[in-house]
């Protein structure tokens, strides 16, 4: 038989270490050494069991004297010391909450609130399937007015092989033999609280009950295949940049029966030249000339739905803005529309020659202080500056 290690060295402390600093180092050794966070390591299972002795008696103040004092022969069973916590028995997880974080990994490895039995969804039942995420981009027009656009995606599905099974075809599933059908098993432990009876789920068929001797070549015993498919998503009229479409039913399939998932499509909007939107409004930035802001004209102004004409009123100043009621763009299912907003510039000539000038000024010369208002209210607020005390 093995030579007993130090107690203190099992837990990985110094001798005279304090209750916390021992229920700190016990806290260590359970999330590094437990048998159900490591199935079918031998290794592992026999060096919890060393920890457990140990904190058995480091954690008890009156063993961990006796300890301190005369080394194992203080503890050992023929001196009456040593029945602790497996005379006892075992009482509950009252103690659970003094370390912390380790009720945490109990719960995780017996079920939560339920001791003895482990309250983890049954392998077996129907597993919905996962979603697919995937981007697609269209033009400005496509979003206006809606598309239907292919996307390939890979999904996955039910083998056609096995139909899901995961066994080669003439083959079957067969009863596993360490859980025997039901996907768990038992597993009882000595610990510092005594014996502890709990189940896991069965490491050889993964909780199903069932083990695959023949697994199907197809999908390798899982089940289910990437398969590509072409998906037709349709757009819907108004649907901006950045938003998703939800397909249902599209996604991966799902397992034993359950439901296929979704995709979610992120649509992305290309920007457009001639408008730029606002929502459901748009902008639009239309040059004039120097005449056609003086003396008024009719020009063509492009909308999303086409084209239409509007009547430019004389005197229109650089940076008006017009709006076009119901000219923009569908709102997302509903069947009303934003606006258009029209953005006047004025282009100033260039180049002249020298009668174009000429004419310029005899023009310039014909005008008075009643052709320009705000310039006319700008100088006559100058003279109060000026013949203001500063």
């Amino acid at each position: 038989m093995a030579e007993k290690r130090d107690y203190y060295e099992v837990l990985g402390t110094q001798k005279g270490a304090s209750e916390d600093e021992i229920k700190k180092a016990y806290r260590a050794c359970v999330k590094k050494y437990h048998p159900d966070l490591h199935p079918d390591d031998k290794e592992c299972e026999e060096k919890m069991k060393e920890v457990n002795e140990a904190y058995e008696i480091l954690s008890d103040p009156d063993k961990k004297a006796r300890y301190d004092q005369f080394g194992f022969a203080g503890v050992d069973p023929s001196y009456g010391a040593g029945a602790g916590a497996g005379a006892g028995g075992f009482s509950g997880f009252s103690d659970f909450g003094d370390l912390g974080d380790i009720g945490d990994i109990f719960g995780s490895i017996f079920g939560g609130s339920s001791f003895g039995r482990s309250t983890r969804a049954n392998p077996n039942a129907p597993r919905r399937g996962q979603d697919i995420n995937t981007d697609i981009t269209i033009g400005f027009m496509d979003a206006v007015n809606g598309k239907a656009v292919d996307v390939r995606i890979s999904r996955m599905e039910q083998c056609p092989d096995c139909n899901g099974s995961g066994a080669a075809p003439g083959s079957s599933r067969q009863t596993c033999p360490d859980c025997r059908g039901t996907g768990r098993v038992a597993v009882t432990q000595r610990t510092a609280f005594g014996m502890m009876s709990s189940e896991r789920v069965c490491t050889r068929c993964g909780g199903k009950g069932s083990t695959i001797s023949n697994p199907c070549s197809k999908c390798r015993g899982t089940g289910r295949v990437s398969t590509p498919r072409t998906v037709t998503i349709n757009v819907p009229a108004g649907i901006d940049d950045g938003q998703t479409i939800l397909v249902r039913g599209q996604g991966h399939s799902g397992m034993n029966g359950g439901a296929s998932g979704d995709i979610h499509v992120t649509v992305h909007v290309k920007t457009d030249s001639v408008f730029e939107r606002d929502g459901s409004d748009v902008h639009t930035e239309i040059p004039i000339t120097y005449m056609q802001a003086v003396l008024g004209d009719e020009i063509i102004v492009p909308c999303v739905d086409g084209r239409v004409k509007y009547t430019i009123p004389e005197g229109t100043q650089p940076g008006t803005v017009f709006r076009l009621k119901g000219k923009g763009i569908k709102r997302l299912n509903r069947s009303d529309r934003g606006d258009q907003y029209v953005h006047i510039t004025v282009e100033v000539p260039k180049n002249l020659n020298k009668k174009q000038k000429d004419l310029l000024r005899q023009f310039e010369d014909s005008l008075g202080e009643a052709n320009y208002k705000n310039r006319k209210g700008f100088f006559d607020k100058m003279k109060d500056f000026l013949n203001s005390d500063i």
